[in-house]
């Protein structure tokens, strides 16, 4: 009976050590999603690169990790702006870390995230994780596109009949206003005679 449970332990144990964790930055709402398996662990909000320092799109893996980190870019010309629970994406110097949020885009490229968010993330990735940056547009597939295509048609041929319902009115309009150019004309020629 004990060792039972110990087995069902130790098949949760590794159920979890495999679980596939990734991490997902939606830059339009300024959000950080950790997701495992598919499923939203936890959140918060973001600060990511203003408009001179873009942050980059696309996927990246955790490079490295390091609890006290200090910039050697920022500030210039020596660096040295704190950037605790830095864990690095690309060797350019684009990493996420704990930093100020002032609720829109304002660092150099990087992905600032408050302190208590900071030290989840730190607590939560391995060197390798899967970093997922994206603008928030969803690319749709190919599957969508096709549907949307049909139901475009199946308009197009029940609405032959609304067509020729337009060509009839457009008719009857510049039927009469030849009437009434002609009634007009007519008129003008009677006072000229006259």
């Amino acid at each position: 009976m004990v060792s039972i449970k110990y087995f069902i332990l130790l098949l949760l144990f590794v159920v979890g050590l495999n679980a596939q964790k990734t991490v997902e930055v939606d830059l339009r709402k300024q959000r950080i999603y950790a997701k495992e398996n598919g499923r939203v662990v936890f959140m918060g909000a973001i600060s990511s690169g203003k408009r001179n320092h873009r942050t980059p799109r696309g996927t990246f893996r955790i490079l490295g990790k390091n609890r006290f980190h200090r910039s050697n870019l920022y500030p210039r010309p020596r660096g040295g702006a704190k950037m605790p629970y830095m864990q690095r994406l690309t060797h350019g110097g684009i990493a996420i870390h704990q930093g100020y949020l002032p609720g829109y885009p304002a660092s150099h490229g990087c992905i600032r995230v408050s302190r208590r968010t900071a030290q989840k993330l730190w607590r939560w990735t391995r060197v390798g994780t899967k970093v997922t940056l994206h603008n928030g547009k969803r690319v749709k597939s190919k599957k969508r596109r096709y549907r949307k295509r049909k139901k475009y048609v199946k308009k197009r041929r029940y609405s032959k009949k609304r067509r020729f319902k337009q060509k009839r009115y457009v008719k009857k309009i510049l039927k009469r206003r030849y009437i009434k150019k002609r009634k007009y004309r007519q008129k003008a020629y009677v006072r000229i005679r006259q």
